[in-house]
């Protein structure tokens, strides 16, 4: 109960120095991005590891200067989940602009699986397509009950979103796709191999859920990328032409649908690679006789 009180407490004054002032705001970034750098040794070396792995012709400098600028947007984009989970539609509106609507409305009445990577901007612009359309969405309960709230409510603000918990895996949101609701879905993470078949990934064999393809499959979804850009005064969301997975084997293996999205997902990556999900352990299961990159 007192941690749950002084996390309350804790959040609150957050929220008041990120949607106050411009300054105060930037001193708050400024002081999370020097704490989450001299502390988050762990993370700064994941992260180079992971660079290094997928960037093998980058130059230490270059290495160094996304790894740096990582942590900075990461601390930013933490700090804007304030913004983004309590202040009005208008603002966020500003806040985060989209562009490739015409992508999501073209398939208007069938299915719609929106693909959204992790990168940095990823709440900001699950938020915004929220505005727009109702969705489904899986979230990560928290430990702490009182943070546990505040990601519940921050995600529960607008057209009555459904939130499913990871636990409850995807066939909820097969059935809720069928009903019409587009679905935010985020599966390029590395969940082990129980859950993954391995695919290449910047020419690495890497585990990933082949959720996406399966689901798109069953219910003949289009699948419509959105990525999201950090901007100096905001974000930038943006939609892409939709592809499809045909649910035939010889037309498409589940395997080559798996690395279609993959090979989408390296190209935003070299548009932005400080702006990717590099603390992840986006290479922790590995084939069998492989040796960890981490160890």
């Amino acid at each position: 109960m007192i941690m749950n009180g002084l996390t309350r407490g804790l959040l609150l004054l957050l929220q008041r120095l990120a949607t106050g002032h411009a300054m105060t705001r930037s001193a708050l970034i400024f002081l999370l991005d020097a704490l989450a750098w001299r502390f988050g040794l762990r993370r700064r070396r994941v992260a180079r590891v992971n660079l290094k792995a997928c960037f093998p012709e980058a130059t230490d400098q270059q290495i160094n200067d996304w790894l740096r600028q990582h942590f900075k947007d990461y601390a930013r984009a933490f700090v804007d989940r304030f913004i983004l989970w309590s202040e009005p539609a208008e603002r966020l509106r500003d806040f985060v602009q989209i562009s490739g609507w015409e992508h999501v409305a073209a398939h208007d009445g069938r299915p719609i699986i929106i693909f959204a990577p992790h990168f940095l901007g990823l709440e900001a612009g699950g938020m915004r397509f929220q505005l727009e359309r109702r969705v489904v969405n899986i979230y990560s309960h928290q430990s702490n009950e009182a943070l546990d709230a505040w990601t519940f409510q921050g995600r529960n603000r607008f057209n009555e979103p459904i939130l499913l918990s990871r636990n409850e895996g995807v066939m909820p949101a097969v059935r809720w796709l069928k009903r019409g609701v587009a679905f935010h879905f985020s599966p390029d993470m590395d969940l082990g191999q129980r859950e993954s078949i391995f695919v290449p990934f910047f020419g690495l064999q890497a585990a990933t859920v082949p959720s996406l393809v399966r689901m798109a499959r069953l219910t003949g979804a289009a699948v419509v990328p959105l990525v999201t850009r950090m901007t100096q005064e905001g974000y930038e969301s943006r939609f892409y032409p939709a592809w499809f997975h045909p649910n035939n084997d010889e037309a498409e293996t589940l395997a080559e649908g798996v690395t279609k999205m993959n090979r989408f997902l390296e190209a935003r990556i070299r548009e932005m690679p400080a702006q990717y999900l590099w603390t992840h352990r986006r290479f922790k299961t590995r084939p069998p006789g492989e040796p960890s990159l981490y160890a």
